[in-house]
């Protein structure tokens, strides 16, 4: 897994004040009920955003992620991936998210983030509202796989997305959302190489891909509590606020 309940995501280079955080029961297209949770800029949001954890699903760490997000303006929905399998309570570090991690498929994680787009765009009442993924790990590689079955988002970024062409390969001839890939150095659970097919591949489609690889960092760097990959945390900011800004424009 990448996070611990202990883990704080990186605070936002400008930090404006947030409006409502909420528990949210979400239902998805085939019928499942999901928790989420969401937070929202306390002014308008340039933007919305479906937050995708790693293999642990909903945790606090997404919860505190979600409040980043809405501090740098992002109305952001965080989504749990289990909750066919495992019910709608909340989670802590005891959970054994094996059994249902190993019964997760894209279909149902693609339901999962469409009910996250729309539950965002009515609350924002902006039909049109940008809309982005973002994830961690698993749910990197399926942020990334985003950009082929949830149409109409405006990107997909993804952080340390574990065996993207397994998890995300077969998306491909279908993305059209550009990418934004922030890679570990030090990851250990993939090969450098792996992600370089993926994006070459998804730029053969024609689809953008940035991708930027930090050197020495290890799985799980986005984190507020490891202060010498603290530059990498900042970067990686200004790389998903730049990403953003840019494709919310031409959204």
């Amino acid at each position: 897994m990448c996070h611990t309940d202990d883990s704080r995501a990186p605070e936002p280079p400008q930090r404006g004040p947030v409006g409502a955080r909420t528990e949210l029961e979400l239902r998805s297209r085939d019928g499942a009920a999901f928790r989420a949770y969401s937070a929202e800029p306390a002014g308008p949001a340039g933007a919305g955003l479906v937050i995708l954890p790693d293999v642990r699903g909903l945790h606090p760490y997404y919860e505190d992620l979600a409040v980043r997000f809405a501090e740098a303006g992002f109305r952001a929905i965080a989504v749990d991936y289990y909750g066919r399998t495992a019910g709608v309570q909340r989670r802590d570090d005891a959970f054994e998210w094996k059994p249902h991690f190993e019964k997760a498929t894209s279909e149902g994680v693609a339901h999962d983030v469409r009910a996250a787009v729309e539950r965002l765009r009515k609350d924002s009442g902006n039909p049109r509202l940008p809309i982005f993924t973002v994830g961690f790990c698993f749910g990197g590689a399926n942020s990334w796989r985003q950009s082929g079955d949830t149409p109409g988002l405006a990107g997909c970024i993804g952080f340390y997305g574990g065996r993207p062409m397994e998890r995300a390969g077969a998306a491909i001839p279908a993305m059209k959302a550009p990418l934004l890939m922030l890679l570990a150095g030090d990851d250990k659970g993939t090969p450098a190489s792996e992600f370089e097919e993926f994006a070459r591949q998804v730029r053969a489609r024609g689809v953008e891909v940035e991708a930027h690889t930090y050197p020495g960092a290890p799985h799980s760097f986005f984190d507020r509590s490891f202060a010498e990959h603290r530059e990498a945390c900042q970067d990686s900011w200004r790389r998903i606020l730049e990403f953003t800004g840019r494709h919310s424009k031409a959204a």
